[in-house]
């Protein structure tokens, strides 16, 4: 639906600064991080900037923001912790972008049909 990349590669500095390991303990670390903090910000801002976009009213795009949220959050972390546990263990960091590129192909099919379904 949008690019993310400069967010997400600057995310990815950061947990870096903040985590600067790379063994598993640290990958597991990043991505509680992850997952934790970015993960429900980002379905919290995104969701409802569809809906504005879309022009929806700000009761009804609340209303949708309530419905849509929980079941996006819960379909994230059936498919992204695994994802990125492996990228922040497994991938080096300038390629870790690319890697959640790939997944994202998926995951934004998703979030799109989720955030224009009314």
């Amino acid at each position: 639906p949008c690019h993310l990349g400069p967010v997400v590669g600057g995310w990815y500095k950061v947990l870096d600064r903040f985590i600067p390991g790379t063994t598993k303990v640290d990958a597991l670390k990043k991505m509680m991080l992850d997952q934790g903090a970015f993960a429900p910000c980002f379905l919290g801002c995104f969701l409802p900037l569809v809906g504005a976009l879309n022009g929806l009213s700000a009761k009804d795009n609340w209303a949708k923001l309530q419905r849509d949220y929980p079941d996006a959050l819960i379909t994230n972390y059936y498919l992204w912790p695994a994802v990125q546990l492996a990228n922040f263990y497994l991938v080096p960091l300038h390629y870790r972008l690319a890697v959640v590129q790939c997944v994202a192909v998926i995951w934004n099919s998703y979030l799109s049909w989720k955030a224009h379904r009314l």
